[in-house]
């Protein structure tokens, strides 16, 4: 039995979305980071650092949510899995890629457009973080210039992680004029029936101190 901890507005909705590409059956735990759920004495077990997602399968305990899906789509091949080593080692670089060059500052650019109370939203810096942006935008719009997928020729997990991180893009009203393929292959991805459910963010919380700019909880 698989069971998925986390709330569809923070980072399990990637999960939930894989678990739906699968049509794997699951129990869903909301736990709330907002309420303090996640630092529970029990959910600690789980997850030591506090936070969601976390999977249980069977014996196995996971948390981060690329990681998870990485999981899920060699424990249940499909054909979202990657089918030779080659594609497995290009789905780890997408994987990998999107969070250490897109996710934190599109976090930070969302905050302020929509996260941040508008008495705390810095409409400069999300400016500067559009432009930090550009680059690897460009990098997967290239990439994509003449290809329909990321790996493989088809719709994988590696174009599953990285547009569930880019969800954040049409949130924050980000354009992407600019990058034609990279907005076609983006609007293909979220418009397949197991993402269409996933939720917008509905919660603000106030900027926190310039040494913790970089917020951890989506």
């Amino acid at each position: 039995m698989i069971t998925l901890y986390g709330h569809p507005y923070s980072r399990a909705h990637r999960v939930m979305w894989m678990l739906k590409e699968l049509d794997l059956p699951f129990e869903h735990v909301p736990t709330d980071f907002m309420n303090g759920a996640t630092h529970e004495v029990e959910f600690l077990k789980l997850n030591p650092n506090g936070r969601v997602p976390v999977l249980v399968d069977d014996d196995v305990v996971l948390f981060e949510s690329l990681a998870i899906n990485l999981y899920l789509s060699r424990r249940y091949p499909s054909a979202l899995s990657a089918q030779t080593i080659r594609e497995e080692g290009e789905t780890m670089q997408w994987s990998i890629w999107c969070i250490t060059e897109i996710e934190k500052p599109l976090i930070v650019a969302a905050c302020n457009r929509f996260i941040f109370p508008e008495a705390d939203r810095d409409e400069a810096e999300c400016q500067q973080l559009f432009e930090r942006l550009r680059r690897p935008f460009s990098v997967i719009d290239g990439h994509l210039r003449s290809l329909s997928h990321l790996v493989g020729g088809r719709f994988t997990v590696a174009d599953l992680n990285v547009s569930a991180v880019l969800t954040l893009v049409p949130l924050a009203g980000i354009d992407l004029s600019e990058f034609p393929n990279l907005r076609e292959w983006l609007a293909a991805c979220l418009e397949r029936p197991a993402a269409a459910d996933w939720k917008p963010i509905q919660f603000t919380v106030r900027r926190p101190p310039a040494s913790r700019m970089l917020v951890s909880f989506i």
